[in-house]
């Protein structure tokens, strides 16, 4: 009782179904639930671009501005096309439903499938880049990276278990700090930095002589590693339902708002990290290095990096908003267990939340908390959906031909292009790397909701789903109550039983042999002679140690005997304090599991409710 009280106090008490607007999300509040993830991007897509034309020496660096615009081109192409499916799809799934009414249940799963490792690589990048953004900070807490991201992740879990509306008012004060601090941060460095010659912290990592020249192919994967800071545009278009009335316009704005604000963000550390010529160094990432030169190591970067590492850190928000809408449709659709479509009393799919922190705290155990770990595996699902839902979308708009139907679909076309490409480059150049995983994971997904699909089609055949059942008819039932002694335990138990059926039998396990067990089954049986309550006593003897496996021996028997459905009925000792439970109700334990898969054995409890009270102490 103690420990379901806890837990109310932790997650909330129960919402009405007729309270859930309450839960719903403004525009504003979508930055926070469901952006943060693109937003946060800017803290490692710059960088992700540095690293990879580093290989080409010093004189690659001035080539950040460049592959940054073309990445800033495909986002406003990106935002663009999900305010068009937000428009065509206002029911949620992204890229799974365009793919689903356009491609067919099987193409649909592949988008399912890259969304799940999205939503699952989400989480994990963006706790991961928030510890190490701490850790740039402090360094003296690197050796507990791996405990820092699993405490990040159990509160992000704990506070959206309590509903998305209180997850995104409780990230939106971080969330308005990191915005307008980082932008406040980038004019400064823009205008006059303050800390322009200060002498480095941390040793370079850039190559003494160029490692492989500069060339298309270089670019190429500059640019996709860059194209990591697009994950998470999806998202808006995923959760649409989460928003107030009306969905589709605040949806909309907010994906608009997401584009603008991440737009400048990632120009502005381009054009400084270009300028400024930052290299990759030691401890140390490309973000804190730009703010170090433009504001210096003062109160500023250090409030700033403390929010850099919350909101990174809060930017697996994004996954916990989408992913269990996404679970819930597949559910619907039988591809999922349909425990992910029902909600708890918190009115959240609990199911996907619970799923998703599983995942992603594993994979973060896997990796040790490392970003750059991650990153090679990270871009190849999102791109994966961002190409299925603008190829949907093409499709879309030439079946449905609305007004301007061809400006669309060029658009939707381009977009779909350039994101084929950009993840046909990330497998080919990350594969050795560790993309290999995610090439394994999506065809994994994909034959599970394969196999539970099938399951769910041959089950609703069998059981008949759809189609009228004949009338209903009474049975006959034989229930079977085990008892150790004639107590009040054994009168609820034998009540419950004959409120059943007639056909009602005691059973109780006795050990073979003389002496002290003879004399106990003789006077067990002069009790219950004496108390006489209309069912029969069948002593069951054993020569071994065991209880459970004489009375599944005894169900057996009178399985085979008898055509009459039967019922093994339990009573138990519920006492009124937790710490007295495990004293009782061990034949209870060892009786169901024994039973447990035996299809044609119903096993159920009475609980008999048992009031211990400390006796007052004697007086004097």
């Amino acid at each position: 009782m103690r420990m379901r009280t806890l837990w109310r106090v932790l997650v909330g008490p129960p919402v009405r179904a007729r309270d859930v607007s309450r839960e719903q999300i403004t525009p504003v509040e979508g930055l926070s639930a469901l952006s943060l993830d693109a937003l946060t991007s800017v803290a490692y897509g710059p960088e992700a671009i540095i690293a990879v034309l580093a290989v080409a020496g010093a004189r690659a660096l001035h080539l950040v501005l460049p592959v940054t615009v073309a990445i800033v081109v495909l986002l406003a192409i990106l935002v663009f096309s999900y305010r068009q499916v937000i428009d065509a799809y206002p029911g949620g799934g992204g890229a799974y439903a365009v793919s689903l009414d356009n491609f067919g249940p099987r193409v649909s799963l592949v988008a399912a499938a890259a969304l799940v490792v999205d939503y699952t690589l989400t989480v994990a990048v963006s706790i991961a880049a928030g510890t190490a953004a701490l850790t740039s900070a402090f360094p003296g807490l690197s050796p507990a990276t791996v405990p820092i991201c699993l405490a990040v992740l159990a509160v992000i879990t704990l506070v959206n278990l309590r509903g998305l509306g209180d997850a995104a008012r409780a990230f939106l004060l971080p969330t308005m700090v990191f915005i307008v601090g980082l932008l406040a941060i980038l004019a400064i460095g823009l205008i006059h930095p303050l800390a322009l010659h200060a002498a480095p912290l941390s040793r370079s990592l850039l190559p003494a002589r160029a490692v492989e020249p500069l060339s298309l192919l270089l670019l190429l994967k500059a640019f996709s590693a860059g194209c990591s800071a697009l994950t998470g545009v999806e998202a808006i278009a995923n959760g649409v339902p989460l928003f107030k009335p009306p969905r589709v316009r605040r949806a909309k704005r907010t994906e608009l708002l997401l584009g603008v604000i991440l737009g400048a963000m990632l120009l502005g550390v381009a054009t400084l990290a270009g300028r400024w010529r930052v290299a990759p160094r030691s401890g140390q990432t490309v973000l804190s290095q730009v703010m170090t030169i433009a504001v210096g190591r003062d109160w500023a970067y250090y409030a700033m990096s403390l929010t850099i590492m919350v909101v990174l850190a809060l930017a697996a928000n994004t996954s916990f908003g989408g992913l269990p809408v996404l679970a819930s449709l597949l559910a619907r659709n039988n591809y999922l267990p349909h425990l992910y479509a029902l909600r708890d009393d918190r009115q959240v799919f609990a199911s996907g939340i619970w799923t998703l922190a599983i995942l992603s705290g594993a994979l973060l155990v896997a990796v040790g908390g490392r970003t750059l770990t991650l990153i090679p595996l990270y871009a190849i699902g999102v791109f994966t959906g961002f190409t299925l839902s603008q190829g949907g979308l093409v499709v879309h708009w030439r079946r449905t031909r609305p007004p301007r139907w061809r400006y669309r679909a060029s658009l939707n076309g381009l977009g779909a292009a350039v994101t084929a490409v950009a993840t046909v480059v990330f497998l080919a150049t990350k594969f050795t790397e560790g993309a290999w995983v995610v090439v394994l994971a999506l065809p994994a997904f994909i034959m599970l909701f394969t196999r539970i699909h099938r399951y769910y089609d041959q089950a609703g055949r069998a059981l008949g789903i759809g189609r009228i059942p004949g009338k209903p008819q009474a049975r006959p039932m034989a229930v079977v109550v085990p008892v150790t002694g004639v107590s009040r335990l054994a009168q609820y138990g034998i009540s419950a039983a004959l409120s059943i059926s007639e056909h009602v039998q005691a059973v109780t396990v006795v050990p073979s042999g003389a002496g002290e067990e003879s004399e106990r089954v003789r006077e067990l049986q002069r009790q219950w002679k004496r108390w006489n309550p209309g069912v029969p006593l069948r002593v069951l003897r054993t020569e071994y140690a065991s209880v459970a496996r004489p009375i599944v021996a005894f169900v057996d028997r009178l399985r085979r005997r008898c055509s009459e459905p039967v019922i093994v009925l339990i009573p138990v000792a519920l006492p009124d304090r937790l710490r007295y439970r495990f004293l009782h109700n061990h034949i209870d334990l060892v009786l169901t599991r024994a039973l447990r898969y035996r299809p044609d054995v119903v096993v159920a409890r009475v609980p008999v409710r048992v009031h211990v009270h400390r006796r007052a102490a004697p007086r004097r």
